[in-house]
């Protein structure tokens, strides 16, 4: 880890809040770790969380993939219904609620750009109108084939799982309108098949509101450069908006220029500690 951030760097960042007409919150995985959400980057952090994959040899982009729920549906969604069912019983860590506030008080307001599919923002009470989930959402799904566009609520899926094998022991779900295996709403590994029309409205609705920012700020939390999703998205709004960045990351917290802020340091750490400057 880097050094800690000083009273300066926290200070800069809560000056580039400060003078923002619209914030942009860019989460990844991180975002979710101070909720008590399981860190799968890398094999040892997925397998720590799924022994039982560990076992069968299966790394995260084996499960994780349209290809697994061909051959082995049962515990895909083993691993997904265990998912689905931990991100409805997480509780949102403070960090959202302070983003929520500083996002109300912007002359343009906010919005979220996130590669998480735990609808933790929609859970933290951030309107569905104003998040992109670049990789879909858990909480709905589609048909495998996909014999429609369709996708629809997840909420009457309701999985029970053998953690210890990973398996799914209730029903599969099904599609509606085929009757065929029905998947989570999610760009996978190897996926040619995600139906990405709600991803896309979102993005739509997202860019439109930057169209109207002055003086943007992205606060990116938690991104790593591993799958660097949301790691593009605020140098975009940079070069197109003429936005300013916070990236908020332990280990990987260098900028583009003078003029934004690095904080290497946890999420909600950072959030709290510029919440604790801007002394709201």
């Amino acid at each position: 880890m880097s050094d800690s951030p000083t009273q300066q760097q926290y200070l800069q960042a809560a000056e580039l809040i400060a003078g923002a007409d619209t914030l942009i919150i860019a989460a990844g995985a991180g975002m979710g770790v101070d909720s008590g959400l399981p860190d799968f980057r890398g094999n040892e952090g997925f397998w720590r969380a799924y022994p039982a994959l560990r076992q069968a040899g299966l790394a995260f982009t084996s499960i994780a993939s349209p290809a697994a729920f061909i051959a082995r549906p049962e515990q895909a969604w083993g691993f997904y219904g265990h998912r689905l069912a931990l991100y409805r019983n997480t509780v949102p860590n403070p960090g959202f609620a302070i983003l929520q506030r500083w996002g109300e008080r912007m002359p343009n307001g906010y919005g979220v750009f996130t590669s998480n599919v735990d609808g933790q923002f929609q859970k933290a009470g951030v309107g569905d109108e104003l998040i992109e989930e670049c990789h879909g959402s858990i909480h709905h799904l589609q048909c495998m084939t996909p014999c429609t566009d369709a996708i629809w609520s997840a909420d009457d899926f309701l999985p029970q799982v053998d953690q210890a094998h990973c398996m799914l022991t209730s029903t599969l779900p099904v599609c509606p309108h085929c009757g065929g295996l029905a998947r989570p709403n999610i760009l996978m590994f190897g996926d040619g098949d995600w139906i990405a029309s709600r991803s896309g409205a979102q993005a739509t609705r997202l860019f439109a509101k930057l169209r109207k920012a002055q003086r943007p700020v992205v606060v990116e939390i938690g991104a790593g450069s591993a799958i660097a999703s949301v790691r593009h998205f605020p140098h975009t709004v940079l070069q197109r908006h003429g936005g300013r960045l916070i990236r908020i990351n332990p280990t990987e917290a260098v900028v583009p220029g003078h003029a934004d802020a690095g904080l290497a340091c946890r999420g909600l750490e950072g959030l709290l500690a510029i919440d604790a400057v801007l002394g709201s």
